[in-house]
């Protein structure tokens, strides 16, 4: 409970914008990303220079979230999307009881005490996000992944 209080103090202190610099800082380390500060600070405050003379975009929808959104969040459905593209690309069998499997490990309850703890009051009221529209076009509904994998072109089922 102690390490998961601290990964969430953490991801908070990382979502507030007065941070970012520091993050960037940190982040900039050659044991980490091993790039210059310059080139990591303006991504994570929101700023993206896409180049080729398209304007610079301020304050981007698309700036890495660590807590915000329930980015910390553990949610089932995203279980369920791994395990899934587990048995798409064949490291799991077709028959793997996901629900079972994700209801022995997945410990939301934890993350729901730590953010009682921390004194959290925007938690997700549902362990699914719902239905998952990727950038391919393709669809994820946790109610039906079979028809996720069957939308796939592109798989390894064994």
């Amino acid at each position: 409970m102690a390490l998961l209080l601290a990964v969430m103090e953490a991801q908070q202190w990382c979502e507030k914008m007065e941070n970012k610099e520091e993050l960037a800082t940190i982040c900039a380390k050659r044991n980490w990303i091993g790039a210059p500060v310059a080139d990591i600070a303006d991504r994570m405050k929101g700023k993206f220079d896409y180049g080729a003379g398209k304007p610079v975009v301020e304050n981007s929808p698309y700036i890495m979230h660590f807590w915000k959104d329930h980015a910390s969040y553990p949610f089932k459905s995203h279980d369920l999307w791994f395990l899934t593209e587990d048995i798409r690309w064949g490291y799991l069998p077709g028959t793997t009881d996901t629900k079972a499997l994700i209801d022995k490990v997945n410990r939301e309850d934890l993350w729901r005490e730590a953010a009682k703890t921390l004194g959290v009051s925007d938690v997700p009221a549902s362990t699914s996000r719902g239905v998952e529209k990727f950038f391919d076009g393709k669809v994820f509904d946790p109610e039906k992944p079979a028809e996720y994998l069957e939308s796939l072109s592109i798989k390894r089922m064994v």
